[in-house]
């Protein structure tokens, strides 16, 4: 019954598919598929329709309508995002592990230096003063405390660079 049914449909879904293409901005291949999966579901769910060429011409218009909308809304981008050398997978993820290891030593520092450490690198970009106001330090010692935090940090990370 449902090859029956789409052996006889098809001339009449591809005549009407590419009558409606042009004004949707789609392919005629796009709407036919739509049409198709449509039909399926319809006929796992209803079963067939009482009128399928009638049918068929509303779904196909339906979905032109479809189509129209959803390309007014859709922004193109300026670039292929896959041409960003920027963008390399491979890149993403041996930086968010750089990170996640720059994080893990950082929390791993002695007294205060994984406070100021995390204030220093803040996405916030703080000062000096709102840091110092922050760790309730002078801002004069916030200089020499960081240097310390930073050789602690160093003698940390040193040998995980190392061992890789």
């Amino acid at each position: 019954m449902t090859h029956d049914l789409v052996t006889a449909l098809r001339p009449l879904l591809t005549a009407e598919a590419s009558a409606e293409a042009y004004s949707a901005g789609a392919e005629p291949g796009d709407l036919e598929q739509a049409v198709w999966l449509r039909l399926l579901e319809r006929l796992d769910a209803e079963g067939p329709p009482p009128d399928p060429q009638q049918w068929l011409r509303r779904a196909v218009r339906s979905e032109a309508r479809r189509t129209r909308r959803t390309s007014r809304l859709e922004q193109p981008y300026a670039g292929e995002p896959v041409d960003d050398p920027d963008r390399d997978p491979e890149q993403f993820a041996l930086a968010a592990a750089s990170g996640r290891a720059l994080r893990e030593a950082v929390r791993r520092l002695p007294g205060r230096c994984p406070r100021l450490m995390e204030a220093l690198l803040s996405p916030e970009d703080l000062t000096y003063r709102e840091i110092a106001g922050e760790l309730g330090i002078s801002q004069g010692s916030l200089g020499p405390e960081r240097s310390r935090c930073l050789g602690c940090l160093r003698r940390l990370l040193t040998p995980e660079v190392a061992a890789r």
